[in-house]
């Protein structure tokens, strides 16, 4: 073997190690985020559906770094779907927007770790409402709200009318009392203010019948 063989060798042999060590680092470094991945997200809902919005919501298992989410939204005949990440929050609800309404969606949510991302969750399903399925409720509010108002004011006269009745039976009971007590002054008797007569006449009248017989 001659010097330039050897040196060749050499060569193959270092780069050889260096493929090596590369590919194992590579492997522990898979190995270890797969080992510390946080758990997947449970309790997966949908909430407050309308024709072009909804509100996902989930739960994380305790004693695990969740540091943001991931959502994966797709439309069940396949011609949308939207990728959804946020970072640095511990949100455990997103709303989507832009929906298409009557349509029918399957999402799937990630949480992300100091480490890497976890298993997509379970898949849910749901469709989305009707322009119409929300009119019907608008109107409903509305008309309890009319009612309402209504109610109000009709209790409000009621207790206006009540009290102007009170107020009034006060002041004729009032007047009426009064009344009652000038009618008993007039009736009193006409003796208890007037003087009695003194019978002088019958007196004179037997004196001077006593004077003729002498």
């Amino acid at each position: 073997m001659t010097s330039s063989d050897a040196v060749c060798c050499t060569g193959w042999l270092q780069a050889g190690t260096q493929a090596t060590q590369r590919l194992s680092n590579f492997i522990e470094h898979r190995v270890i985020s797969r080992s510390y991945r946080p758990p997947s997200p449970v309790n997966v809902t949908v909430t407050h559906l309308k024709a072009n919005s909804a509100t996902v919501s989930w739960d994380v298992p305790e004693g695990d770094v969740i540091i943001g989410y991931a959502i994966s939204q797709q439309r069940q005949d396949g011609q949308m779907q939207r990728f959804i990440r946020e970072v640095n929050t511990t949100n455990r609800a997103c709303v989507l927007w832009d929906l298409v309404e009557d349509a029918d969606y399957i999402i799937q949510v990630q949480s992300i770790g100091l480490h890497g991302e976890s298993q997509a969750s379970k898949r849910v399903h749901f469709r989305t409402l009707k322009e119409t399925d929300r009119l019907p409720s608008n109107r409903l509010d509305k008309e309890r709200q009319l009612q309402t108002g209504e109610i109000v004011i009709i209790v409000t006269v009621l207790l206006m009318w009540a009290a102007v009745i009170a107020l009034f039976c006060r002041q004729y009971d009032i007047i009426k009392d009064n009344d009652s007590n000038n009618n008993k002054e007039k009736t009193k008797p006409s003796s208890e203010h007037s003087t009695p007569e003194r019978p002088t006449g019958g007196l004179l009248r037997s004196k001077v019948t006593g004077g003729a017989g002498y």
